[in-house]
């Protein structure tokens, strides 16, 4: 079986939740499994800093994940319009991996969280696309095909999967976002297997 690398951070558990369908979605591709990680959040310097490994969650991303899987799907909750602070830290510190091309020819889906509608959902999943692309990652998004993406009044692009939780945090994942989650995964996990990396 070949993996799939969705890596996330998730700071309230929306992202994460989303993270959950995306993996289902990517089980659902013949030869393909999916392998859950999380970005530890960042401390600032008068802080302690995060243990090694979380208390709960998916356990925190290492190289190693970045040069076996076949494919990423990375997400993030949106911040002013933009990746958090944890997933950007990250993504800078994948220097010998963009050197050694570990991630180029691979596929690679975004996927998002935002407190309101018009809260930078699009804008984050572009940007969130821009170090993949230096990467040399194949993008790839939710087409309208996907019946869900043209009757959603919640989340969903598509630039990639995406959920509006409320300025509370109150709501739970529509039928939709759920659906488009998981066709992002069955997307990213299919053109992996497409370019040789299912077994």
């Amino acid at each position: 079986m070949s993996e799939v690398l969705v890596l996330y951070y998730s700071r309230t558990g929306k992202v994460a939740q989303l993270a959950r369908h995306v993996a289902r979605g990517i089980e659902e591709v013949d030869g393909m499994r999916a392998r859950v990680r999380s970005v530890p959040p960042v401390a600032a310097v008068t802080q302690q800093t995060a243990p090694p490994v979380p208390d709960d969650g998916a356990p925190y991303v290492d190289a190693t994940d970045l040069r076996e899987c076949a494919g990423l799907v990375l997400g993030s909750p949106t911040r002013f319009g933009n990746m958090a602070a944890p997933v950007k830290h990250f993504l800078d510190g994948t220097g010998a991996e963009w050197a050694s091309g570990a991630l180029a020819g691979k596929p690679a889906g975004v996927f998002t969280s935002t407190s309101t509608m018009h809260g930078g959902q699009e804008s984050t999943l572009l940007t969130m696309m821009l170090p993949l692309l230096h990467h040399g990652m194949l993008i790839v998004g939710v087409p309208f095909t996907e019946a869900a993406l043209n009757r959603t009044t919640t989340g969903g692009t598509p630039y990639g999967a995406s959920h509006v939780a409320g300025v509370d945090g109150e709501r739970e994942l529509s039928d939709d976002e759920r659906t488009l989650a998981r066709a992002l995964g069955r997307r990213v996990a299919d053109a992996a297997r497409r370019l040789g990396g299912g077994a």
